[in-house]
């Protein structure tokens, strides 16, 4: 984004102070950042008292042999009586705990009470399967209430969770298996997607021929779609069968707040799936104080809805621990956005009066493709509060978003962080700060975040650099499983005594924070560097695209080239003329270095199904290389579709 964008957008975005009645009613005010500014420490120490311990701490902070970290070191607790006892015993047990949305239509409503007694059937039964404290089961499943059950019945009994993305190949899911060296798996037979059963069964089956994997005793199965399945007798076993003939109560043990949570496996740019690794005090102190803060949650009358899958870090944080610990009533989704039709999200909101939504920017986008009559043909007045999250979300998303979803008058929140982060970090607070479209803004209330430069020194106001974390926090990852020196050299080498997230951002002429991408993402064109969330952002500012993703191309004149890949609005025709208008849109906006070489319409964009959109692909399609695994995308033959539409490359000016 040019300089002179970037001013006007802020002066445009003064419009969107909080109404001074959400104000009032905020859950966090200015106060919060000056408390967490006095003291630090004492904060998060009052922050843990949001829950219930066995024997409450009386250390924060153990930070004598940086970078590994201990919080509430001498406290203990249970993360599943945290989540769901607790609220029973306090006479919430009819509260909806889970709204549960199948893609077929099918739902299911699901009491705090009930989620009690089928979590603590899960519990006996991983027990009787021979799971002990400390050993670690895998997951491999759709969007179903078993996943939410299934992870918190190993958290009942201190087994730490390995859960695999459902989409992933037997070889992902074996390697991870491996790694973590799980004796029981859970899984199902499948799940919805599209409109027709997706097969899991498969995959584990698959995945356990694998030598690394055969370790593997048991192989629990919920049935969901009643497909037929391979079955070996004596490993495998029906979760209906096996869970529903369970002891209805089951009394959950207190472990050290250090015990590990869950092990979630996040790709590095090479090598093996990196295990990071999350603890239990500290992790549930901050996933329940920000989904508190940053939702401005009141657990009696809101109904929250994240759309993120069960396996990935948004799942977990947000989806499972979070909300329950904070007794919040949510629904869970099994299918796409657009089954059976490309107003299915808009008509859960309303079905569900849902007032609080969490989605990524690329979802954003592709509802912005297909038209604003889409949602205004939905009654979406029950949505008080609107968050992003999964990458820096574009402007103009951000303000179609709040216009078109949140009709105008809701705040919404872009969050920063990460599986390593575990919680959320930078954020704006509903009620609190002034709104920018685009930037994450200010580093929530007990979390310490700069922007520096290449020596590691801050940079001014105005200027960019890398964003790194000064301080620890609660929910930090505590190492990589099994490899303390890759924890180190990935994370803590860059900048000395500084965490790097690995993301490039900038500071604006406030002093608040736009984030910028991945640092890999960072185009390096004849000695500068740009951002591809800009060139995106410049490009979806022309009112005929919908979505892009640009990436760059190893080049033997500039180093490297910019190529983009654009959606029209509305399914468009792409018009003679058109591609040379975006590159002179780009340079208008950004200057005549961040001009693409080369612009390609295409109808979709490679994603994952938690809607991030796949640039190695991508990159690998503007190099002419053989492509990458594709296992991980919601639908594979994008890639196909894509490369059908390859054009020549075009000579640059």
């Amino acid at each position: 984004m040019s300089n002179e964008s970037l001013a006007n957008l802020m002066t445009e975005t003064r419009r969107f102070a909080p109404p001074a009645e959400v104000a009032a009613a905020a859950n966090v005010t200015a106060a919060d950042y000056e408390a967490a500014a006095e003291d630090r420490l004492g904060y998060w120490a009052e922050q843990a008292r949001r829950l219930t311990w066995e024997r409450e701490p009386t250390e924060t902070l153990d930070w004598s042999n940086p970078p590994f970290a201990k919080w509430f070191a001498d406290g203990r607790l249970n993360v599943a009586y945290n989540c769901v006892d607790r609220h029973v015993e306090a006479g919430h047990g009819d509260r909806v705990a889970i709204h549960f949305e199948g893609e077929p239509g099918d739902s299911r409503a699901i009491t705090y009470a009930e989620l009690q007694r089928e979590v603590s059937q899960a519990a006996h039964a991983l027990t009787e399967l021979g799971v002990a404290t400390g050993d670690r089961v895998a997951i491999y499943m759709p969007m179903i209430p078993e996943a939410v059950i299934a992870m918190l019945a190993c958290a009942r009994i201190g087994a730490p969770h390995s859960v695999v993305f459902g989409a992933f190949s037997a070889d992902a899911l074996a390697t991870r298996i491996e790694d973590a060296d799980a004796r029981v798996v859970i899984t199902s037979d499948g799940g919805y997607r599209r409109g027709a059963p997706s097969a899991l069964k498969p995959a584990v089956d698959e995945a356990l021929t694998r030598p690394g994997a055969a370790r593997v005793r048991n192989v629990l199965v919920v049935r969901r779609t009643g497909q037929d399945i391979p079955w070996t007798e004596g490993r495998d076993l029906w979760w209906h069968e096996t869970v529903g003939r369970q002891p209805e109560e089951h009394t959950p043990e207190a472990f050290d707040a250090e015990h590990p949570l869950f092990i979630l496996y996040t790709s590095g740019t090479t090598g093996k799936p990196k295990g990071i690794l999350h603890t239990t005090g500290g992790y549930l102190t901050q996933v329940a104080y920000t989904h508190h803060a940053v939702f401005d949650l009141k657990p009696e009358t809101d109904v929250y809805w994240c759309t993120a899958d069960i396996g990935w870090v948004t799942g977990h944080s947000y989806i499972v621990y979070g909300p329950l610990a904070n007794g919040a009533t949510e629904v869970l989704y099994e299918g796409t956005p657009n089954t059976p039709h490309q107003g299915r999200w808009w008509e859960i909101v309303e079905k569900y009066g849902v007032t609080l939504l969490y989605t990524a920017p690329t979802a954003i986008r592709t509802c912005m493709k297909w038209g604003d009559e889409i949602p205004a043909g939905f009654n979406l007045s029950s949505l008080r509060v609107l968050g992003s999250v999964g990458e820096p979300i574009n402007p103009e998303a951000w303000v179609w978003y709040r216009e078109h979803i949140g009709g105008g008058r809701t705040p919404v929140v872009d969050t920063w962080w990460q599986t390593e982060t575990g919680a959320m970090m930078i954020s704006p607070l509903p009620g609190v700060t002034l709104a920018k479209p685009g930037s994450a803004q200010t580093p929530l209330p007990g979390i310490s975040a700069t922007v520096v430069d290449d020596d590691g020194n801050e940079v001014a106001n105005g200027s960019g650099g890398y964003l790194t974390l000064t301080e620890p926090w609660p929910s930090m990852l505590r190492t990589i499983w099994g490899d303390d020196q890759r924890f180190l050299d990935t994370y803590w080498s860059r900048f000395e005594g500084r965490y790097f997230a690995g993301d490039g951002a900038k500071k604006d002429a406030d002093g608040d924070i736009w984030l910028l991408g991945r640092v890999d993402d960072v185009m390096l064109v004849s000695g500068h560097n740009i951002s591809t969330t800009e060139v995106e952002s410049a490009l979806v500012s022309h009112p005929r695209i919908a979505e892009a993703a640009v990436v760059g191309a190893t080049d033997p004149q500039t180093t490297q080239a910019i190529c983009a890949f654009v959606i029209l609005r509305g399914g468009a025709p792409q018009e003679e003329g058109l591609v040379e208008e975006l590159r002179a849109h780009v340079a208008k906006e950004l200057g005549p270095i961040a001009k693409p070489k080369r612009v390609l319409a295409v109808d979709e964009l490679p994603k994952t199904r938690s809607g991030k959109i796949m640039r190695r692909l991508l990159r690998d399609i503007a190099e002419d290389r053989e492509l990458g695994d594709v296992t991980t995308l919601t639908d594979p033959a994008v890639m196909d579709l894509i490369q059908s539409k390859l054009p020549s490359a075009p000579s640059d000016d």
